[in-house]
């Protein structure tokens, strides 16, 4: 996208919720894109839900609250459609004043974690599907919104209805017409379990570009559903009796000869395979943090309610925590289902592709794919608990192995804060917090 036609542009870095932080840009400040011009204080990637200072953070006291340099990532800049005036995003990420990457940036872990597959000749292949509710959020408690052509309130789930989803034809045509607009490939959309529940699978690609669109599209999505009139919410669990929101990672890799190194020519699939499900079992309970941030990821975690609470494997088991998807060998993949639909998304791709990469390294064996109703076995559990998941996941060796040291530290802080702070706001208003900040 071109920036001399705009009067202004925006430029984004994501911090450790996930957020976008940044600044408005004149256009003739587009020269300074890439030389390094670009500052902010190194502490901006690293503060609380509501946009405050961590508190207990060397970020600002052992360093003086020093700055980094901002220089564009690869995807250049993309329209922002939710806007009524024309203007730009460029993606951004974090150096520290030396040229070396910042390693409290989630993007920069990320990208460390695909170059140690890439140093092996291998390419991970990604895609996510995202679950969100359209809300009416005018009034003290959340409600579903009203039916466009009918302007009735919905009152019940409809699991894959045309007619629900085709009441929402001018949103979802906007919305697909904006997300080729902005290079984001969105794919099938389907009515979910919810009332007022959707989802949106993105096309699978190099996973640092599907980390980039996803969360592209989460901005996207909140922004266009006020355009139409309601909010968008990737809350993990918005309504206490109803279903919550996931974000599902599809991920295989491949080699340099182009072929899948989970694909062995068996329902199976290969012993690499194995140990990368090995490897994502055996880091997912430390990893819980990761996968549900939230105080109100842990209203989401409600067995046989659609969200996987057992640590285990299965082919083609969707009540599993990884499932193995049927179909062609030569697509051979995983399917990760913990996370909430609250999520980091390159906080959440690093701890899942590092995990795996981890039990490849190892040579880890997992236990035997599980059949039938995972909620109803004596399996191991995800952790229930948030502080719990707090502790857990700072102190953890494996967890070590996959993330920065500074990541680790920063997003512990981070989440001790954001804990101390939500006990003085009631539980049914915690959305007032949550609802578009994730």
């Amino acid at each position: 996208m071109d920036l001399d036609n705009l009067d202004t542009f925006r430029i984004a870095t994501c911090d450790l919720n996930g957020q976008m932080r940044g600044k408005r840009m004149p256009q003739k400040d587009q020269r300074k894109l890439a030389s390094g011009d670009l500052r902010m204080p190194l502490s901006v990637l690293n503060v609380d839900i509501w946009g405050a200072d961590i508190i207990n953070s060397p970020l600002l006291f052992a360093s003086g609250d020093g700055d980094g340099y901002l220089l564009p990532t690869n995807r250049g800049p993309v329209p922002m459609p939710w806007l009524d005036q024309p203007s730009a995003l460029v993606g951004m990420w974090m150096f520290e004043e030396d040229g070396r990457p910042f390693e409290g940036d989630p993007r920069h872990a990320l990208a460390q974690i695909l170059d140690r597959y890439a140093a092996r000749g291998w390419q991970v292949v990604a895609a996510t599907e995202l679950e969100f509710y359209l809300i009416d959020d005018s009034a003290e408690s959340l409600r579903p919104p009203k039916d466009p052509a009918s302007n009735r309130k919905i009152d019940s789930s409809a699991i894959l209805s045309l007619q629900q989803l085709d009441a929402f034809e001018a949103f979802f045509s906007e919305l697909y017409q904006s997300c080729a607009q902005m290079g984001i490939n969105a794919q099938a959309a389907s009515s979910e379990a919810g009332i007022g529940q959707f989802e949106i699978s993105l096309q699978h690609g190099d996973a640092l570009r599907i980390a980039d669109d996803t969360w592209l599209f989460k901005t996207l999505l909140k922004g266009l559903a006020r355009k139409h009139g309601y909010a968008a919410s990737f809350m993990a669990k918005p309504y206490p009796n109803d279903a919550g929101n996931g974000l599902h990672l599809h991920f295989s890799v491949i080699d340099e000869a182009g072929e899948n190194i989970f694909d062995d020519g068996t329902k199976q699939g290969s012993p690499l395979l194995q140990n990368a499900i090995a490897g994502c079992l055996a880091t997912m309970r430390a990893a819980t943090l990761g996968f549900a941030p939230h105080a109100n990821s842990y209203t989401r975690m409600d067995p046989e309610n659609h969200a996987p609470t057992s640590i285990c494997w299965g082919y083609e088991n969707r009540t599993a925590a990884l499932r193995i998807p049927a179909g062609a060998h030569r697509a051979r993949r995983i399917e990760h289902r913990v996370a909430g639909g609250d999520i980091n998304p390159f906080l959440t791709l690093s701890l899942i592709l590092g995990a795996a990469l981890l039990g490849i390294e190892d040579d880890l064996t997992p236990p035997p794919p599980i059949t039938g109703n995972a909620y109803s076995q004596d399996l191991p559990q995800l952790i229930h608990s948030w502080s719990e998941a707090i502790d857990m996941f700072e102190n953890d060796p494996m967890i070590a192995r996959i993330l920065p040291a500074q990541i680790i530290e920063n997003f512990s802080l981070t989440k001790r804060q954001e804990l101390d702070g939500l006990k003085s706001i009631p539980q049914e208003e915690h959305w007032k917090t949550y609802l578009e900040t994730v």
